[in-house]
């Protein structure tokens, strides 16, 4: 998920009042009229006196803090593998994700995919339909303790699984949902864990 504040907005022709989100790689604000940033729009954005400050000079009062994390997480953007948690070493499985640029992400962070479904640290499925959740409960086993399962399936209006249908398929099986990522322009995944006793 991105970053989203309501703001006071400066632009060379004047103030607006909006809803500045930040989804990487663009922020775009929607106040009187809506606008895109992206590219070298957010080349040297910097925090200045509480405000997010853009290339063009576009300002964006968000507070001391908040400003300085906001330009932050423009100027370093997190990758996939950090949003999804992904770290050197972990035992990691993906079943039926057809995004070949994973596997690859997987192994230059050295979580190379592991072929055999056990003690897993991340276990990623891709499910497109209801009948693909029927296999939650077979893929549970396969974790670690603390091991979870990120349940990857297309997003937007199109797609034939919602999230709340997903959500409700791994909570009947004593699954807590955490995080929500988008994986790509196509695909979003939940983050699901065994519930704590």
């Amino acid at each position: 998920m991105g970053k989203g504040a309501q703001v006071r907005a400066r632009f060379a022709e004047g103030e607006d009042v909006g809803r500045l989100q930040y989804e990487a790689p663009r922020l775009l604000f929607r106040g009187a009229a809506r606008r895109v940033f992206e590219g070298d729009d957010l080349r040297g954005v910097r925090a200045e006196a509480g405000d997010l400050v853009l290339a063009d000079g576009s300002r964006f009062t968000l507070g001391e803090r908040a400003a300085a994390n906001w330009a932050d997480a423009i100027l370093n953007p997190r990758s996939r593998l950090d949003k999804l948690g992904v770290r050197p070493g972990m035992r990691v499985a993906v079943v039926n994700v057809a995004d070949e640029a994973l596997a690859a992400e997987l192994a230059a962070r050295d979580a190379a995919p592991v072929t055999d479904l056990a003690d897993l640290d991340l276990l990623f499925y891709a499910a497109g339909s209801l009948a693909d959740l029927d296999r939650i409960p077979a893929l549970i086993p396969a974790l670690a303790e603390k091991g979870a399962l990120w349940i990857v399936s297309p997003k937007g209006k199109a797609a034939a699984l919602k999230d709340v249908e997903v959500m409700a398929a791994a909570r009947a099986h004593g699954l807590v949902d955490s995080k929500v990522v988008g994986v790509s322009d196509a695909l979003t995944a939940l983050r699901f864990t065994r519930r704590r006793s």
